[in-house]
């Protein structure tokens, strides 16, 4: 059976070796160098035990310093699974996804075919490199010449031009080749109006587009006329060129990313040149489209996480956006993408003349991950001012968290989609924490004065803002979350609000806030922090006695117990940072019987806080919609006369 033209192409460039092999060595992880892609391994084909099975998972070759073994995924197939060649394909077309295609009798003939093509092409480009150098061109010269070419570049990258009149297509059947062939190759077309023939290049600088093995396979072409249709114009489809499957530049970029160059991927032909030329000579552009999957599974070929570096307009923004869409159910394991995005207005060209190639290796430098971008695009020159619009933002990233087809990779960008909104909604940060104040010295000048004019201990209100109620309060709400995690998104907003003074309380807060919505919250605790801080947290007395612990995966009663416990410590907390406020602005007003009274009112705020489990107390409704028992709040407005008393009475500095 013969196989198609470019069905062995198309077989190869969506395989990776390494992937192939990988199935039956074990790599040496010491040897090997997986990001770019130099794979060693001990050989499978004869007994050894050091690692002289070398795999160039770039090239697609592999080749052992022992038994001399060598060849390409096919012939690996071959040897290990001991098929004919066809069975062989038929294992790696199922790998890659690809249907096995019909019997072809024909297919010799579109091979031959094609191998006409391709030498027609060739006749093209050398067509258009001559014509560059006539006076018709004096004008695409200057153009040139402007956007930094020399002559030299012009040869290496092989660039031309195409008169006004066309002539190509004239050219090739004075030399006798067949009109059909011509049109064939995406050089002419035929008139609508059923006229003759006409070329398909007529005004424009040309680029040759060669595939990895280096043919010429198609054209793009730069209009010089500003009213031209088009500004840029590529090759049709053809037997030849597929536009979706091919990069500019991919064979010169391969060979330099397997150097250790980075990949980068621009927007044109013009951007691919100017970054070569600077040194960045593992560059590739797509061919006047969006990238494709297909593209993708190339550029993935030859590195593992290339850098998209796109223009720094709208445009350009909309483009990496694309990508990122199209990206996400494809990412893999250490395969993913970069962006650097140029300054506002600027092309990589552009950037290089101005800048120079320092710059642009600054930005490849500082290039942002793909959870960055998505995140960036979901929630730039946007307002989340109301649970509404936060949800909405939500909503929106969970949809596209969801397209991630591996697990761990979608639970990593959850996390970080996570820490990235708690910075974003977090309020206030956590309050520093304050030690023992000293009192004021009757010998101190209390207006040069800088510390606190209150007197506090560890456990005081005015302290650390929290008492040991309130760490007793902490400890209840984080053990109910985790018995009960089913109910933890509902509490979001109000854990996000809280700010735990115990440092295994910290800990554990932090990791639930990252794994809200898991239905073990338990175990992502444990994976993060280890067993020792859920024990401390769970052996606590207060909290095993907690009706809500007890009665794991009770929904209501958890509700009821988290709706309680975060309204209290809210208040106190609440309470306890407006008094400390307060207090910082009395700075240099205060004198000492102020700070006795200061400090009694404290004491009394704090005291009125305990024996909050006394079923029959009565309650109040504070400032901040929490309810406080009547001798709290008392206490509370107690010490705000104070306050205000010292303000109205204060001497000026």
């Amino acid at each position: 059976m013969s196989l198609p033209p470019g069905f062995l192409d198309e077989l190869r460039s969506r395989l990776s070796l390494g992937q192939v092999v990988g199935r039956k060595v074990m790599w040496d992880t010491r040897k090997s160098n997986q990001g770019k892609g130099d794979l060693w391994a001990p050989c499978p084909f004869h007994q050894e035990k050091t690692a002289s099975f070398h795999v160039d998972d770039r090239k697609g070759f592999y080749y052992c310093f022992g038994c001399h073994a060598k060849g390409d995924a096919i012939s690996f197939v071959r040897e290990t699974e001991n098929v004919d060649f066809m069975e062989a394909i038929k294992i790696l077309a199922g790998e890659a996804g690809m249907p096995m295609p019909e019997r072809d009798p024909q297919a010799q003939q579109k091979a031959d075919k094609r191998a006409l093509l391709t030498d027609v092409m060739e006749q093209v480009v050398q067509y258009h490199r001559l014509q560059l150098q006539t006076g018709a061109a004096a004008d695409a010269r200057d153009y040139l010449a402007r956007r930094g070419l020399s002559p030299e570049a012009q040869t290496r990258w092989e660039i031309g031009f195409a008169p006004s009149n066309g002539g190509a297509l004239a050219q090739l059947t004075g030399k006798g080749v067949d009109q059909k062939l011509v049109i064939e190759a995406g050089i002419a077309a035929e008139s609508d109006r059923g006229g003759d023939p006409y070329d398909r290049f007529r005004g424009r600088i040309i680029f040759p587009i060669r595939d990895a093995r280096g043919r010429a396979i198609g054209l793009g072409g730069r209009a010089m006329d500003p009213n031209a249709r088009a500004k840029y114009l590529n090759s049709p489809e053809t037997p030849l060129f597929d536009k979706g499957r091919s990069l500019y530049n991919h064979g010169p970029a391969r060979e330099a990313a397997g150097k250790g160059q980075p990949l980068i991927v621009a927007e044109g032909y013009m951007d691919v040149i100017a970054l070569s030329e600077a040194g960045f000579t593992a560059t590739v552009a797509p061919l006047g489209t969006a990238i494709t999957e297909d593209q993708l599974r190339l550029l993935w070929r030859i590195a593992p996480e290339p850098i998209i570096a796109l223009d720094g307009d709208t445009a350009g923004l909309r483009a990496a956006m694309r990508v990122i869409d199209i990206a996400l159910p494809m990412l893999e394991a250490g395969q993913s993408l970069r962006f650097a995005l140029m300054p506002e207005g600027m092309d990589p060209d552009d950037l290089l003349k101005a800048q120079g190639a320092g710059a642009m290796q600054k930005l490849l430098n500082q290039a942002i991950s793909m959870v960055q971008l998505l995140w960036q695009r979901e929630t730039e020159g946007k307002t989340f001012d109301s649970p509404e619009r936060k949800a909405a933002l939500d909503k929106a990233l969970r949809e596209k968290i969801k397209l991630i087809q591996d697990p761990s990779i979608r639970n990593h960008y959850g996390e970080a989609i996570k820490e990235m909104r708690w910075a974003l909604f977090r309020t206030r940060k956590p309050a520093a924490r304050r030690g023992t104040q000293k009192a004021w010295s009757r010998n101190q000048d209390p207006w040069k004065r800088e510390i606190s004019p209150v007197a506090t201990s560890r456990n005081s209100a005015l302290g650390t803002g929290a008492t040991n109620e309130d760490l007793l309060r902490e400890a209840v709400i984080l053990a109910t979350l985790i018995a009960t995690p089913a109910v933890a998104l509902e509490f979001e907003s109000a854990l996000e609000q809280i700010d735990c003074r115990d440092p295994v309380h910290r800990d554990i807060h932090a990791c639930l806030l990252r794994h809200l919505g898991v239905d073990d919250l338990a175990t992502e605790v444990i994976r993060e922090l280890g067993d020792a801080p859920l024990e401390k947290l769970m052996g606590q007395s207060h909290v095993a006695i907690s009706p809500a612990v007890r009665r794991k995966g009770d929904e209501d009663v958890a509700r009821l117990c988290l709706a309680e416990e975060f309204a209290k410590l809210t208040a106190r907390l609440g309470h306890a940072r407006e008094i400390e406020d307060a207090v910082e602005d009395l700075s240099g007003v205060a004198d000492e019987g102020l700070t006795w009274r200061l400090a009694q009112a404290s004491a009394a705020l704090d005291k009125a806080g305990r024996g909050d489990n006394e079923d029959r107390a009565e309650y109040d409704l504070g400032e901040n919609g929490a309810r406080m028992k009547k001798d709290e709040r008392d206490a509370f407005d107690q010490l705000i006369d104070q306050i205000s008393f010292a303000k109205s009475n204060a001497r000026p500095k």
